[in-house]
């Protein structure tokens, strides 16, 4: 189902459970992002009178205690869970006679062709031939080979094998081979369906979206910030990106640069502090405590790896010394990581200096203009802030709360381990002690808690 955005394939879904539900099949996995698990068990409940269980590590290791051999095999409950959690418990998954299998979100799959997409293959291979629904109103983002990813999750024989599919159709096209447009087309048609909007306006009133963009201009010391660790990022070495991430990990950090200078100094501080250690131990491949480092910093980073094409490691070393000896280069080793990290510091020291962000003031600035025009258009007086980064988030609550919205903003992100999100959730299970909308998972809840609370 590749609606576009708002036409109700999660509804669609549903009646599809429904409907099975009805028929005693109600062996039901739903596959979805960790962020949508909520309001699947929600909407399936509210809308559908359908029960269902969001599984994740906690409970799940709660019910292998308690004699369930298999936590998926609970046939009087829709299983919810997550990619990442899917993955985990694949052979669970396998052993499931599935009635159906909903995945939500489907374009994450996409690049399942690519040997190195493991949640996406692992997936594959549990749900294998069981009935499947897969929602997304984007299957194509970048190539056509994405459809054929996809489509391999309904058949992996419509289209044949990789090589084919990429020579007849993700090739570029010319006016001349509009044929073999419509012989894709003819394939997709029995498994595909897609509904646009401008197919609807008779049937559905749809709010017009404004568009107000406020311009800022970077002052001197956050642009020679940029400047210096875009410098930085873009050499052909460095002992910080190993060739085998160097360009997911310059990616990642030129989105935290571009969030916040908050946001790059921490990451460049713990950045210093691993290169130190690797000091001791004249290793230059830091990859996975790197990747660790950015998954405490950036929000999406599991999203982003998951959808990563790879680089290609060439196991190059940084500083080559050939036809010297050893000494000597460990010497030039030990000279080249220390000048780095002194270069590092350089770009953190700065990053720190810098207290205020034009864009942090520039959104000031758009919020009083926004909340005009909602006020003009009697609209809420609500704002989405959405930002990648966690310390950026945090910068951006203390400007907020100490430029007139003090006790106004709720944060959500993927831990919500402050203070006053863990007072929320408490005064949220309080007020809903015994009600169907507490799921027992507490980062499903903490979820549920801190949007009722910005939505109240």
């Amino acid at each position: 189902m590749a609606d576009e955005v708002g036409l109700g394939k999660t509804i669609e879904a549903g009646l599809i459970v429904s409907q099975l539900w009805a028929e005693k099949k109600r062996r039901v996995l739903v596959i979805v992002p960790a962020a949508l698990r909520p309001q699947w068990d929600t909407e399936l409940l509210e809308k559908f009178f359908v029960r269902s269980i969001i599984l994740e590590s906690k409970n799940y290791n709660q019910l292998v205690k308690a004699d369930m051999p298999n936590p998926f095999e609970q046939p009087r409950r829709i299983i919810i869970c997550s990619y990442h959690f899917a993955r985990s418990k694949s052979s669970d998954i396998q052993a499931v006679p599935w009635d159906l299998v909903v995945v939500d979100e489907a374009h994450r799959l996409r690049n399942v062709y690519k040997k190195n997409s493991k949640i996406a293959r692992a997936i594959r291979s549990c749900i294998g031939s069981r009935p499947k629904v897969l929602l997304t109103a984007t299957p194509l983002q970048n190539s056509l080979m994405e459809l054929y990813g996809l489509v391999s999750f309904i058949d992996p024989h419509i289209f044949g094998s990789e090589d084919s599919f990429r020579e007849l159709f993700a090739k570029r096209f010319t006016n001349a081979e509009q044929t073999e447009f419509e012989s894709l087309r003819a394939r997709i048609r029995p498994i595909c369906q897609r509904t646009l909007r401008r197919q609807v306006t008779e049937y559905v009133r749809y709010t017009n979206r404004v568009s107000i963009t406020q311009d800022f201009t970077p002052t001197e010391e956050e642009l020679r910030l940029y400047e210096g660790v875009s410098a930085y990022l873009q050499r052909p070495d460095s002992f910080a990106l190993p060739s085998s991430q160097r360009s997911l990990m310059t990616l990642v950090l030129r989105k935290i640069l571009a969030s916040s200078s908050f946001a790059i100094a921490a990451t460049l501080g713990t950045l210093i502090d691993r290169l130190e250690t690797k000091m001791q131990t004249l290793c230059t491949d830091i990859t996975e405590e790197v990747a660790e480092l950015f998954d405490d910093e950036f929000e999406t980073l599991g999203e982003l790896t998951d959808e990563w094409p790879g680089d290609e490691d060439t196991d190059e070393a940084v500083g080559e010394t050939g036809g010297l000896t050893e000494e000597q280069e460990e010497a030039l080793i030990l000279k080249a990581l220390q000048d780095e990290i002194d270069e590092i510091k350089d770009y953190r020291d700065l990053a720190a200096s810098i207290t205020q962000n034009a864009k942090g003031e520039a959104l000031l600035i758009a919020l009083k203009t926004g909340f005009a025009k909602a006020a003009e258009l009697e609209a809420p007086r609500k704002a989405l802030i959405f930002t990648e980064s966690r310390r950026t988030q945090a910068y951006l609550k203390d400007l907020l709360d100490a430029n007139g919205y003090s006790d106004q903003v709720v944060t959500l992100s993927g831990t919500n381990s402050d203070e006053a999100s863990k007072r929320i959730y408490h005064d949220w299970l309080g007020r809903h002690d015994g009600e169907d909308c507490i799921t027992g998972s507490r980062t499903a809840d903490m979820r549920t808690a801190l949007v009722e609370e910005f939505k109240d």
